[in-house]
C-alpha cells in the first residue's frame, strides 16, 4: 500500500470522537503531496498542497505507512530524523491517536 492510499483509506480508522472539536489541516509531503483536513469529528484526503496548513510532515512513504499501522514509533522517527515537522507539534502528537492502528492493518 502506497502512503496516498493509506491516507485515503485513513477516514476509515479514524476516531472521529477522540477528535472532538479537533480543527486542523495536516500537510504529509511525500512521494505524491497529500493533505488532510480534521473537523467536525471527520477527516477528509485532498490530493495538492494545503495554501497554510497547521502541521507539515515530511518523511518517506514506507515510513509513514508503518507509522500510521503502529509499526514505526514516532518518537523515534523524530529522533533519527526519518520524520521532520513544521508547525504545531502538540497535533502532530495526537495524529497517531487519533488513528487506531488494528484497523489500518486490517485495510491494507
Amino acid at each position: 500500500m502506497t502512503a496516498r492510499q493509506l491516507l485515503e483509506k485513513l477516514p476509515e480508522a479514524f476516531d472521529g470522537a477522540r477528535a472532538g472539536d479537533l480543527h486542523a489541516v495536516v500537510q504529509y509531503d511525500l512521494a505524491e503531496p497529500t493533505y488532510q483536513v480534521i473537523e467536525a469529528g471527520t477527516v477528509r484526503t485532498v490530493a495538492g498542497r494545503a495554501e497554510a496548513p497547521d502541521l507539515t510532515l515530511a518523511m518517506a512513504d514506507e515510513d509513514l505507512v508503518a507509522l500510521f499501522r503502529g509499526e514505526l514509533a514516532p518518537s523515534l522517527a523524530f529522533m533519527t530524523g526519518r520524520l521532520r515537522m513544521q508547525g504545531d507539534v502538540r497535533l502532530a502528537q495526537q495524529l497517531v491517536d487519533l488513528v487506531d492502528q488494528d484497523r489500518m492493518r486490517e485495510l491494507g
